[in-house]
């Protein structure tokens, strides 16, 4: 049975998530800010076996965080939760959905591709660590075409920006630009939902000099506002730089739904 979670699933679901990944899981700490977003899945055999959280904007749904109990995987229960999540996205018109996929985890990688989710982009996580810098060469912008720049990345979720999104990261001087050369960088700029003093920064890179500007002011941003984490999402490999580390690489997988 697939219902909606409640506050007593917690703690026999945090059981099975514990060892998700060599460091451990992060469900332990989104689990009370997605159950208050609603639409967190849970698949129960006489006790939660599995769970799926969906998260619907615009004419779109967000697929996260789906977690089987090891001893019940390879039962299609991940594809029966995901499954759950479209349905009631199509009720609301939902036209896409998509989901990240760690490009190594070819188990995932195949539940998408049977339910015909595609790769639509190959993304990069990068961490940055803070520092005091001066010299750099960054604009706040004030203007961006929407035909080419059109999700960023909030608490790791690909969202569509909108005429409304951008008006308030215009006010908030949240984008950043680096014209250095003639190939520019961008960088939007948003705070974790889920983790105090991260900061969340959707990169595109132009050319390596453009992007190393980026970074010399994020750094720089980051002690100046009291971060101390700075994750960086960016489809390009980025060069060599200190203080900067490449942790992982992700599929952002899409489906239509019509």
């Amino acid at each position: 049975m697939i219902r909606e979670a409640t506050d007593r699933d917690k703690s026999s679901i945090l059981k099975f998530c514990k060892d998700t990944f060599s460091w451990g899981d992060y469900i332990e700490y989104v689990w009370d800010f997605w159950l208050s977003e609603g639409s967190l899945f849970v698949c129960e055999k006489q006790s939660p076996i599995g769970i799926c959280h969906a998260f619907y904007s615009k004419d779109q749904i967000w697929i996260e965080g789906i977690r089987i109990d090891p001893n019940f995987r390879k039962q299609k229960i991940a594809s029966q939760l995901v499954q759950q999540a479209e349905s009631n996205g199509k009720k609301i018109n939902a036209l896409f959905s998509y989901m990240l996929v760690d490009t190594e985890n070819s188990i995932s990688l195949s539940m998408a591709n049977s339910l015909n989710y595609q790769i639509s982009q190959t993304w990069n996580f990068y961490s940055l660590e803070p520092k005091k810098n001066s010299n750099f060469h960054i604009q706040f912008e004030k203007s961006l075409n929407l035909d080419i720049y059109t999700h960023y990345v909030k608490s790791w979720r690909w969202l569509p920006i909108d005429d409304d999104t951008l008006s308030k990261f215009y006010t908030q001087n949240k984008i950043t630009k680096s014209n250095i050369d003639v190939n520019n960088s961008i960088a939007i700029m948003t705070d974790s939902e889920h983790f105090d003093k991260t900061l969340i920064v959707t990169l595109f890179s132009g050319s390596d000099n453009s992007t190393l500007q980026i970074i010399l002011f994020l750094q720089n941003y980051a002690i100046e506002n009291d971060y101390e984490r700075i994750q960086i999402l960016t489809k390009e490999q980025l060069q060599t730089f200190e203080l900067l580390e490449h942790k992982l690489s992700f599929h952002l997988m899409k489906k239509f739904l019509v």
